[in-house]
């Protein structure tokens, strides 16, 4: 099934539909033509209608495909797990060093190992922030996993602290622009461009204002790092009497295609100019908690929810958060606050589950397309398992979702109605068979940097 013809996934003990009222379905059926959904009700009703092949649902419960709005994945894989905690802010460097070794293959195989995980957890579409280097050796991977993507090229042209290239800003302008002109709405629209300036910080005003004009005129979105740390905030203070999230506004730089990542410092009067101006972020737990930047302190999650402002979820990088499943983001978020506020009532398991799919899709500019199962919408799906003890007992799936499950109960993932993942494992490339491949990358690329952290623990 490659997204043409009728498909049928028959009665789901649950459907999470996310829709407009929220649905529920009890004993659900979803028909898919096309690679969209074109009918979602009962069981019953819809037991007549016929398909090219037929899924059984009994004892799962579906949901929209889960949304990582912020996911390094060329390069991270191919030396995951060697920075040790007390390397700190240092970790960057090494990081674009490492990725500076890697050649079309590694990058290749990375990018494809990294998609296999995301799908196996259920994740569909993610964005990765312009870290890939070799986008035509890499569009082969997209169009292998079938997954849904939006890529970029980040540039700089001011001086950095993490190695990485230094552009003039004619140059930089150009590279994003042809990587829009070459990669946007491609693979029958399952891969999008956007401008992407890699943070304001190493980034001219020129620069910044020329990557929102692209984005307009392109009619594409704009993503940049927007942490907030405090070194940033003072600097933006001394430099020009305001926040950074208010001077990037003074710059005109924001709007409903403007995406911020992180944005864990920011302030109430910052949050007050990106709902005003219509910008939109993604909130990455799993990496600040790793990171120690203050996600339970000083997090604004619920006050950004309660302004109206469109928020996702990611992961970021799997060499400083160290996973890839935006399942335990969700899970994240709807326990963090509850302790850090001490109010067990801040962002409940809806809210949490709505971060992870829906709300994804609207900080992406893609609500209209996914993130809900609704009839006209593109067919991303994932059916977990509930015949698993993680799961049971099922009164209310949706707490079991947020609360217990996680993505080892992923059985079946479908992206533009192609099955992708089923019975546990992807339909598209030969498991083992990558990860030794990459592991040999590793080693190689480690040895040939020297770049090396020994363990703590003896190695005998």
């Amino acid at each position: 099934m490659n997204g043409v013809g009728t498909l049928k996934i028959d009665n789901a003990r649950f459907i999470l539909t996310v829709d407009a009222e929220r649905r529920i379905i009890r004993d659900g059926t979803i028909v898919v033509r096309d690679g969209r959904i074109a009918e979602v009700g009962k069981a019953r009703d819809l037991d007549s209608v016929p398909a090219d092949r037929v899924i059984n649902a009994s004892e799962m419960v579906i949901t929209p495909g889960m949304i990582n709005g912020h996911a390094h994945i060329s390069y991270a894989h191919a030396t995951r797990g060697i920075f040790p905690d007390t390397l700190g802010p240092d970790y960057l460097p090494n990081v674009f060093r490492l990725q500076s070794e890697l050649d079309e293959e590694a990058e290749y195989c990375a990018s494809l190992l990294a998609i296999v995980e995301m799908l196996k957890g259920g994740t569909t579409c993610f964005m990765d922030p312009g870290s890939t280097k070799f986008l035509d050796a890499c569009m082969d991977a997209y169009e292998r996993s079938g997954c849904r993507v939006i890529v970029g090229t980040h540039v700089t042209d001011k001086p950095n602290p993490v190695n990485l290239p230094q552009y003039e800003t004619e140059e930089a302008v150009s590279i994003m622009e042809n990587t829009i002109r070459e990669y946007d709405h491609r693979l029958n629209d399952r891969v999008r461009a956007w401008a992407m300036p890699f943070d304001a910080s190493y980034s001219t005003d020129d620069m910044l204002i020329a990557a929102k004009r692209l984005a307009d005129e392109y009619g594409t979105g704009l993503t940049l790092h927007q942490i907030n740390a405090p070194a940033t905030v003072e600097e933006s203070l001394k430099a020009h009497g305001m926040r950074p999230v208010e001077y990037l506004d003074t710059l005109g730089i924001l709007g409903e295609n403007v995406l911020l990542s992180h944005v864990i410092g920011v302030d109430d009067a910052e949050m007050d100019v990106m709902a005003r101006t219509g910008a939109t972020t993604v909130m990455c737990p799993s990496q600040t908690l790793k990171q120690a930047t203050g996600i339970t302190r000083i997090g604004k999650l619920p006050e950004l929810l309660e302004r109206g402002i469109s928020v996702g979820l990611g992961t970021d990088a799997p060499n400083n958060s160290n996973l890839m499943e935006t399942m335990r983001a969700m899970y994240l978020v709807a326990v963090l606050y509850k302790d850090g506020r001490q109010d067990m009532s801040m962002i409940p398991p809806e809210t949490a589950l709505e971060l992870a799919t829906i709300g994804g899709a609207a900080a992406f500019g893609m609500a209209d397309e996914i993130g809900s199962i609704q009839v006209g919408k593109k067919a991303d799906l994932v059916l977990f398992d509930t015949r698993r003890p993680e799961w049971r007992t099922l009164f209310n799936p949706l707490n079991n979702l947020v609360y217990n499950a996680d993505g080892r109960s992923v059985h079946t993932v479908i992206v533009d109605g192609r099955v992708v993942v089923e019975n546990y494992k992807p339909t598209f490339v030969d498991e083992w068979g990558l990860i030794q491949q990459l592991q040999a990358i590793g080693e190689a690329v480690l040895i040939k940097t020297g770049v090396s952290f020994p363990s703590r623990w003896p190695v005998v």
